[in-house]
């Protein structure tokens, strides 16, 4: 399976150099050095592509997106911070008749980890002297607050609990990520933890969600196909 890669940033690297693991090639890597305002995606590029995989930005993912689909080319996005876009890429996706698969996080660990929090949330619905609160932190670089996945935690909450739930993001040194959940009332504290020990487990989950999404149509989530892909 032939890879495009857009962004070279450290999860691109780290794509890069996993690939060969999973029998992959990595046909091409595009970041904004060669590929301003799209130039690099024009009619008739990368037709022998399978799969792109794009760890870009928010920006960049919105102006390759459409021209990937005009491509027909399948694509795995781990950028994070284009939600407002989402309904607008997803109906480039369908018109285009392509395959996406979109996550905030590649970590089976972190699918893991929304699990028992949509089931902790289930529990603490009822008991109203619970309070909930979600904190992440990320490396210095990261751009987008909150984080993605603390999103889509906060989403889960307050749509099995009903209750208003806060967010803190902190971005220091080298940090990977840290999502935690605490449920907190006058006489307990519970607290879960995901933490990252590495970008790896990210990485990993691309390629190989690209080798499930290869040939496939339709707009997909990343807890969506991990169970197929163990």
């Amino acid at each position: 399976m032939k890879l495009l890669l857009l962004g070279y940033g450290r999860m691109g690297k780290l794509v890069e150099a996993l690939a060969p693991e999973y029998g992959c090639e990595v046909a091409g890597v595009l970041d904004s050095r060669v590929n301003r305002q799209g130039e690099a995606l024009g009619p008739g590029a990368w037709s022998d592509v399978d799969v792109a995989i794009d760890f870009s930005t928010a920006a960049s993912t919105e102006q390759n997106f459409p021209r990937l689909a005009a491509l027909g080319i399948n694509t795995v996005i781990g950028t994070t911070g284009w939600d407002e876009a989402a309904a607008r890429l997803q109906h480039v996706a369908a018109d285009a008749n392509i395959g996406v698969l979109a996550a905030p996080n590649f970590s089976t660990g972190v699918v893991l980890f929304e699990a028992l929090v949509a089931r902790a949330a289930a529990l603490f619905a009822p008991q109203a002297d619970f309070s909930a609160f979600v904190h992440e932190a990320h490396h210095s670089a990261k751009k987008d607050a909150p984080s993605g996945t603390a999103a889509t935690m906060q989403g889960i909450l307050q749509m099995d609990s009903g209750a208003e739930v806060e967010i803190t993001s902190f971005r220091e040194g080298e940090v990977v990520g840290i999502h935690e959940l605490t449920l907190d009332s006058p006489q307990d504290e519970i607290y879960l933890c995901h933490d990252a020990k590495s970008r790896r487990g990210f990485a990993e989950g691309a390629v190989r969600g690209a080798e499930w999404l290869c040939g496939r149509k339709g707009f997909f989530e990343f807890r969506d196909v991990w169970r197929e892909m163990r």
